[in-house]
């Protein structure tokens, strides 16, 4: 497996917002393991945070909007194609406004600039999502729709029709995520001149600039509309090329469009969280449909996540057994509730326990039909994760493990004597100052039967 990376040290850009006008100041910050991208409104009070996650989409027009307690990141595509283009993992995102500069309408300088900060490999294995069936969305009103494959590699395909004389069918590939950089990272965005004569009536795009968007012509320009342009775009001359774009632009490629709809496919799709081996084929792409088919496909990650059983050979021999456990723990029988621990690193634990009808809360707990008490279940989720939390310290004897706090407790099936507990528990974030937040599920019977975020503190005796 890959391990995941970020950058080495902190690196500035300055540019203007394309719809705001306004000068943007966007810091990029190396981020610890299993961080993700994250954005940072530096300019509002306390910092706030906005993951880059599907879940916080809540507007896609003119670009991919996120909005997390009321606070906004806007046109958030470029920049994230960037961070997935350089293969990064975890990576803060520092800006003093509500969307990142538009720099030249690509992803470009933003994959130059993470370069110069160089790229750094981390400690821990990439989480990536290995698709093995395929997965559709489709826009029954637009005809959209991403079909997501089985594949070796991280693979997107966009097949786009404009439907207008000037710019019709195109398609574009990326068959290896390396080929980002030279052959789509520097796809500009662009905009047919309806399109554009309405966000200017609408003082919007005030940070547009024939430099970083190319204006497809699909209608003849009458002299108000010329007008127009000049003035939003400080020009006293504009004229219509032969190709059929605004001013003196070159394109880079023919089909520099699509392959600026396939930067945005990928920049959308960050906002699933996990890296993804498989082939995307995006028909007719959209910030609207992408972030869609991001939601889904996230949905499906997490449910699959869940439900997955660990298996695990219980006649081996455990990795620690009910003396060395009681050496860490300082809880004892009869609220000692951990037999084994299976499996042991720095992020996760894997541990075991078998009720037998002998359990003491059998005595009163429904004693003609005994059955686990859940909150027993979360405790001895939470015993398993003290483990973890516990053998980060070199003298875990003299420490004890307290709850802080416990979120999203569902209990799925009955516990019943003669069953056999798997609880496996995960860092949600590393531990600092002693602080511990897990992601933690519980197994009988080859089904998922409780599940919880807990947060727990190690303290000194």
């Amino acid at each position: 497996m890959a391990k995941q990376k970020t950058i080495s040290k902190e690196i500035t850009i300055t540019g203007v917002g394309l719809h705001t006008g306004k000068e943007v100041t966007l810091t990029f910050k190396p981020a610890p393991v299993n961080h993700g991208f994250i954005f940072v409104r530096s300019d509002l009070e306390g910092a706030p945070i906005i993951e880059a996650k599907a879940t916080y989409v809540v507007n896609t027009e003119r670009g991919t909007n996120l909005v997390k307690n009321g606070v906004v990141i806007n046109t958030s595509e470029h920049v994230l194609a960037a961070a997935v283009g350089v293969d990064l993992d975890n990576l803060i995102i520092d800006i003093n406004a509500s969307e990142p500069p538009i720099m030249d309408g690509s992803s470009k300088i933003f994959i130059e600039t993470l370069e110069k900060a160089e790229i750094v490999e981390q400690d821990v294995e990439r989480e990536e999502y290995i698709v093995t069936e395929n997965i559709t969305y489709t826009d029954e009103q637009t005809g959209s729709e991403i079909v997501l494959m089985p594949a070796d590699e991280y693979q997107v395909t966009a097949l786009v029709d404009f439907g207008t004389k000037i710019l019709g069918t195109q398609n574009a590939n990326l068959l290896h995520l390396s080929d980002f950089k030279k052959e789509i990272s520097k796809a500009r965005t662009f905009s047919f001149l309806h399109e554009l004569e309405s966000m200017l009536d609408n003082n919007l795009i005030k940070g547009g600039d024939l430099n970083n968007a190319i204006v497809y012509v699909d209608k003849p320009i009458s002299d108000q509309t010329m007008e127009k342009l000049k003035k939003a775009f400080n020009r006293k001359k504009i004229t219509l090329q032969a190709n059929g774009i605004l001013d003196n632009l070159e394109l880079y490629w023919n089909n520099e469009a699509a392959r600026h709809k396939l930067l945005d496919v990928i920049g959308d799709l960050a906002l699933v969280g996990v890296r993804i081996r498989g082939k995307v084929i995006a028909t007719k792409p959209g910030h609207k449909i992408n972030t869609n088919f991001a939601k889904k496909l996230a949905r499906i990650i997490q449910l699959e996540k869940r439900n997955k059983i660990p298996q695990f050979d219980l006649d081996q021999p455990p990795l620690m057994d009910i003396h060395q456990i009681m050496e860490i723990l300082p809880h004892r029988p009869p609220f000692l509730l951990i037999d084994r621990i299976i499996e042991l690193s720095d992020r996760h634990v894997v541990g075991m326990k078998n009720v037998t009808m002998n359990e003491p809360f059998f005595i009163g707990h429904f004693p003609g039909a005994p059955v686990m008490p859940g909150v027993l279940q979360v405790e001895a989720m939470a015993q398993c994760g003290g483990v973890l939390v516990l053998s980060t310290v070199p003298d875990p004897e003299n420490y004890l493990t307290y709850f802080m706090k416990m979120d999203k407790v569902k209990f799925k099936q009955k516990v019943l004597p003669g069953d056999t507990l798997i609880f496996r528990a995960e860092l949600i974030t590393p531990i600092r100052r002693g602080i511990c937040n897990m992601q933690a599920y519980g197994y009988a019977n080859n089904k998922l039967v409780v599940e919880a975020e807990l947060m727990a503190q190690i303290v000194r005796k």
